[in-house]
C-alpha cells in the first residue's frame, strides 16, 4: 500500500496519462456549471459525470485499496437506491423549482449569478482526495458490516421526511448526507465511521446556508468602519461613512461596501481551507481551533486592504480609476488571506515536536 502511494506518476510527477481524459471530464463538468449555462439540464448532467470521473480517478489511483475494500457489491447498490430516492423524491418545494431532485435544487443555488456558495461545486473532489489520502488508515482495521449504522440511515430518512413536512429542502439535503454516511458505516463498520468522519464532515459546506444576509451585512459594516478609521489616519482624511457607503467630502467619489465586498465569500472558502489544513497538519485540538478561527479576521483584513488601496487610487486618479482597481483586484482579498493562513500554519508548526512534524 505504501509503495503504491509513494510511487510518482510520470507526468509532472502528479498525473498518469490515463487520468488525462478523466481530468478533462472534471474540468468540462465544472465549466458547464458556470451561470451562463443555466436554464437546461445539460450542466447538472455534465457535473454528475465529472463527480463520477473523480471517483473513478480515486479508484484507479489506489487500485490495491479498491481491491481490498470489502462489501462493494453490498454498499454501492444500497447507495444507488439512496441517491435515487433523493433524485426522484428529494425536493419538496416544487412551487420554487420545478424538479423533484434535491440535487437539481442544490445545483441551481450553486450556479446562481453572484452565488456565495459556488465553492460547493469543488467540495466532492476535495472530499474524494482526502479519502484517498486516508485510504490506508481506513483499511487498517478490517472494515466489515456493522448493523447499528442503520440508526444513521433511519435518522437521515427521518430528516428527509421532516424536510418534506416543513417544506425545507436544506433539511432533506442534510438527511441525504446523514443517511449516506450511515450506509458507509453499515458496509464498513464503526472504525470506518470514526476514521472517515472528518472528510465526510466537509459535506456541511455543500449545504446552501440560510440567513447569511444578516452576517454579510454586519461584516460590511465592520469593513466600512475599519476602512473609515484607517483613512482618517492620513489615507483620506475627508472620507465620510454613511452606513456601508464611503464618500469624500466633495462627493467626487462614492463606494458602497456591497455584499460581494463583505468578505462572506472569502470567509466561507477560508473556513474550508483552514479546516482542512488544520485537521491534516495538526493533532492538537487548540491548534486546529486557532486555524479555523483565523478565517474570520483574515477575510476581513483582505477586504479592508483592497478597499484602502481602492481609496488611495481614487484620491489620486478619480473615481473611474478607483472603480477600475476595485473590479480588477478582487484576488488581492484572497491572496492576503492565503498568506496569513500560510504564516500562521508555519508558526504553529514550529511549535510541534520534531517527531510529529509531517
Amino acid at each position: 500500500m505504501s509503495a503504491e502511494i509513494k510511487k510518482q506518476p510520470p507526468l509532472l510527477g502528479l498525473i498518469w496519462p490515463y487520468e488525462l481524459p478523466l481530468l478533462a471530464l472534471i474540468f468540462w463538468g465544472l465549466y458547464q456549471a458556470s451561470p451562463e449555462f443555466r436554464g437546461s439540464n445539460a450542466p447538472i448532467l455534465w457535473y454528475g459525470v465529472a463527480v463520477l470521473a473523480g471517483f473513478t480517478m480515486l479508484a484507479l489511483r489506489f487500485p490495491a485499496t479498491w481491491r481490498e475494500l470489502p462489501n462493494k457489491s453490498f454498499f454501492f447498490p444500497l447507495a444507488g437506491i439512496w441517491v435515487a430516492l433523493f433524485l426522484f423524491l428529494g425536493n419538496s418545494t416544487l412551487g420554487y423549482l420545478h424538479s423533484d431532485s434535491i440535487f437539481y435544487w442544490a445545483f441551481d443555488i450553486y450556479t446562481a449569478p453572484e452565488s456565495d456558495v459556488e465553492f460547493a461545486l469543488f467540495m466532492p473532489f476535495v472530499i474524494l482526495a482526502i479519502y484517498g489520502l486516508k485510504s490506508p488508515e481506513l483499511l487498517a482495521r478490517k472494515p466489515d458490516v456493522w448493523p447499528p449504522a442503520l440508526g444513521l440511515v433511519a435518522g437521515g430518512l427521518l430528516l428527509h421526511l421532516v424536510g418534506y413536512v416543513i417544506q425545507q429542502p436544506r433539511v432533506s439535503y442534510c438527511g441525504f448526507f446523514v443517511g449516506l454516511f450511515g450506509l458507509t458505516g453499515l458496509a464498513w463498520g464503526k472504525a470506518w465511521l470514526k476514521t472517515s468522519w472528518f472528510p465526510f464532515f466537509l459535506v456541511v459546506f455543500c449545504i446552501p446556508p440560510a440567513g447569511t444576509d444578516a452576517v454579510a451585512f454586519r461584516m460590511r459594516l465592520l469593513v466600512s468602519w475599519i476602512v473609515e478609521h484607517i483613512a482618517h489616519l492620513g489615507l483620506a482624511t475627508d472620507l465620510v461613512r454613511d452606513g456601508t457607503q464611503l464618500t469624500n467630502s466633495d462627493h467626487t467619489f462614492a463606494y458602497e461596501v456591497a455584499a460581494a465586498c463583505s468578505g462572506i465569500r472569502s470567509l466561507t472558502t477560508l473556513l474550508v481551507l483552514t479546516l482542512i489544513y488544520g485537521f491534516i497538519l495538526f493533532k492538537s485540538p487548540w491548534k486546529r481551533l486557532i486555524m479555523l478561527a483565523s478565517a474570520f479576521p483574515l477575510a476581513i483584513a483582505g477586504n479592508v486592504l483592497r478597499l484602502c488601496f481602492t481609496i488611495v487610487v481614487a484620491e489620486m486618479g478619480g473615481q473611474a480609476a478607483g472603480k477600475a482597481v476595485e473590479t480588477k483586484t478582487g484576488f488581492v482579498t484572497f491572496l492576503v488571506a492565503l498568506g496569513g493562513v500560510y504564516l500562521l500554519a508555519r508558526k504553529l508548526e514550529a511549535s510541534e515536536p520534531a517527531q510529529t512534524k509531517p
